[in-house]
């Protein structure tokens, strides 16, 4: 019972370390490692793009953590603060993905990025949209 005590007390000064897991999109699996709960998100973002990195995993990111969102895999569809620590949610689940990019139609025009012109006149959601239509009309 005293050496029960001891050791809890030993371990009342130090924060509480956490496996936890971050799916990327398009990656095959998700990302393991053990961090503090009182890291911020930012080195949480910062360690799982630099291990992403070293294991050669497709596609490739980059490194720069300020064009990411860290999102709790089982909680709202509210992105976590970078400022916030990974620990205050209560979970360990996490899924990473890429801000988006805001898109200058005035550049792109009617052409495609790599200056080729587009084969269709609407986009990829009207064509679904049109497709699905299509299949509910032939009932």
């Amino acid at each position: 019972m005293l050496l029960y005590k001891q050791k809890k007390n030993q371990s009342a000064g130090k924060a509480n370390r956490l496996l936890i897991s971050i799916n990327v999109l398009g990656s095959a699996g998700p990302i393991r490692f053990v961090v503090s709960e009182d890291e911020l998100v930012a080195a949480v973002i910062d360690t799982a793009l630099k291990s992403y990195a070293r294991e050669g995993r497709l596609p490739i990111l980059g490194s720069d953590l300020n064009n990411f969102l860290l999102y709790c895999s089982n909680a709202g569809s509210d992105a976590l603060s970078p400022w916030e620590t990974i620990g205050s949610n209560g979970t360990r689940n996490f899924m990473l993905c890429k801000k988006p990019q805001p898109q200058n139609t005035t550049e792109v025009g009617v052409e495609g990025r790599a200056g080729m012109p587009r084969k269709g006149s609407g986009s990829w959601k009207a064509w679904i949209n049109k497709s699905l239509n299509l299949k509910i009309s032939s009932h």
